[in-house]
C-alpha cells in the first residue's frame, strides 16, 4: 500500500503523520516542540523537508532535513539589510511565509516569500538567498494604498508557482497585492489582476 505522509505546522511544533490507505493516521514524530512554524516545504526534486520557525527570542529561522526529520541543519536567514518600506522606515524580514523549488532543469534553485514582501532567490540550493530587487521595487509596491497587509501589518508573498516545464515563468501572489507574473526568472514582473477587486 502507498504511505502518504503529512508535515503540519502549528504554533507549537511541526507533527509528522503517515498515512495509508484505509488505515487510522499514525502520529509519526513530533519536531521543534514549542516553536511557531510558519512554513513547511517538502522539495520534490530531492525529498528535502525545509521549516520556517519563529522563536519570539531568536526571530525566524530556517532549518531542513534530508533524512525526514532525523536530523535537522539550519542556513543562514536571508535579510533585508539596507532596504526600506515605502513610508522610509528600514525594513526587516519578520516572516517566512512560502516556498517553491524550480523546474527539474534546475535542482539547485529555491524561491522564498517572507514578510514584508520580499521574495528571495537561491541558486546553491538554500544556502544563500539573494533579494529579487525588481519585485521589491515594483512601482505598483510604491504608491500608497497598492501593497498592504491582510491581518498583518506589511503584505506579504504567499505563494510561489514555478512553470514546470519553463523555470523562468514564475506567478507570485502578495497579500494584499495580487498575482505577479515573470517570464524571465524575475528580471521583469506584470500583476495579472484584471477583474479583481479590492476594497
Amino acid at each position: 500500500m502507498d504511505k502518504q505522509t503529512a508535515l503540519i505546522g502549528t504554533a507549537k511544533g511541526l507533527i509528522v503523520y503517515d498515512f495509508v490507505r484505509e488505515s487510522k493516521p499514525n502520529l509519526r514524530s513530533v519536531h521543534f516542540v514549542g516553536f511557531a512554524v510558519s512554513m513547511v516545504f517538502i522539495d520534490r526534486r530531492n525529498g528535502r523537508w525545509w521549516l520556517g520557525l519563529s522563536h519570539k527570542h531568536w526571530g525566524q529561522k530556517l532549518h531542513f532535513s534530508d533524512d525526514e526529520g532525523s536530523s535537522w541543519q539550519e542556513v543562514a536567514m536571508p535579510n533585508l539589510k539596507g532596504r526600506t518600506l515605502p513610508d522610509g522606515r528600514p525594513a526587516h524580514l519578520r516572516q517566512i511565509w512560502s516556498m517553491s523549488e524550480a523546474g527539474k532543469d534546475r535542482p539547485e534553485e529555491l524561491w522564498l516569500g517572507t514578510d514584508p514582501g520580499g521574495l528571495f532567490h537561491s541558486k546553491d540550493n538554500g544556502a544563500s538567498f539573494k533579494l529579487v530587487a525588481s519585485l521589491w521595487t515594483h512601482p505598483s509596491r510604491q504608491k500608497e494604498g497598492q501593497w498592504f497587509g491582510a491581518g498583518s501589518d506589511h503584505p506579504f508573498i504567499h505563494s510561489i508557482v514555478v512553470n514546470p516545464k519553463n523555470s523562468d515563468h514564475i506567478y507570485v501572489a502578495v497579500s494584499c497585492a495580487g498575482v505577479f507574473e515573470t517570464r524571465d526568472g524575475g528580471s521583469n514582473w506584470t500583476p495579472r489582476n484584471n477583474g479583481l477587486k479590492a476594497a
